[in-house]
């Protein structure tokens, strides 16, 4: 048999939604024989047997990995609810990708329809928190514009200069202060349910290390700008009209002290 049929044959026995027993039944030129000729058997374990161990071994690969991106997640629904979830998310949305890495992509997706919002409202925010927190730490790299190199500049030079977000941050809007329950997690501290929103959270990676925090007055409309690329001028103005401060100046200077100190700013070419 060629490779490629063979491994088509074994990808569809090993990931069949029903098992192994499904998924011979599917393959109808195949059958119980057949597969004896593709895995050999012994007096310890048949073929089916042997096949039935990846299968098992696929599944529950994916629900450790599922439980290690979602950990808050997990501890909020229990052992049990957790597998229910990703045996379901897993029919729905099986895995395409060859990285491991984007095998909980879509969960907070799956929550949003899900009976447990019922007993959980705030579930699908949860895993939308915790999937950015993985995007974050995988985002690619870019040079944050340093304090150093605004210095540099003439006074006129400030409200034409370009600036954008780095490719690690995120803004996130959400219903419910589920970044509570991932810090009692990440502290080892029992999960508590959390209040209702709406919470606009900052997430960004600086030193190999993600973090996240609420948005102050003023930063939202700001950083939205600067998502999409905007000059220094225009996130004054952002500023200015979002806090509705009489004299901004003060905020602003606090606001872009903590940007380019946490990295979050890039300048772009003219």
């Amino acid at each position: 048999m060629e490779l490629a049929r063979l491994q088509n044959i074994l990808y569809r026995l090993i990931t069949a939604p029903g098992g192994v027993d499904e998924g011979l039944a599917k393959e109808q030129a195949l059958g119980l024989d057949g597969l004896a000729e593709l895995i050999r058997g012994d007096d310890r374990l048949s073929a089916r047997d042997r096949l039935a161990i990846y299968a098992n071994a696929y599944f529950y690969r994916l629900l450790d990995v599922c439980r290690e991106d979602f950990p808050a997640t997990a501890a909020v629904l229990g052992d049990a609810h957790f597998h229910n979830l990703i045996t379901g998310y897993l029919l729905d949305y099986p895995p395409t990708e060859p990285s491991i890495q984007y095998a909980g992509r879509y969960l907070a997706d799956f929550l949003r329809g899900h009976p447990l919002r019922a007993s959980r409202p705030f579930i699908a925010d949860l895993a939308t928190l915790e999937r950015t927190l993985i995007e974050s730490f995988h985002a690619a790299d870019a040079t944050p514009l340093a304090a150093a190199a605004l210095s540099a500049l003439v006074p006129e030079e400030w409200p034409a200069l370009e600036l954008a977000l780095h490719p690690a941050v995120r803004i996130l809007d959400l219903e419910w202060h589920v970044e509570v329950v991932v810090r009692a997690v990440e502290e080892g501290n029992p999960p508590e349910a959390p209040r209702p929103g709406p919470l606009k959270l900052l997430v960004w990676r600086h030193n190999s290390r993600v973090h996240y925090r609420e948005l102050e007055p003023g930063e939202a409309a700001a950083l939205a700008l600067a998502a999409n690329g905007t000059t220094f001028a225009a996130i004054c103005t952002a500023v200015a009209d979002e806090s509705g401060a009489a004299d901004p100046a003060p905020l602003i200077t606090q606001l872009l002290g903590k940007w380019l100190s946490a990295g979050l700013l890039l300048r772009r070419a003219p």
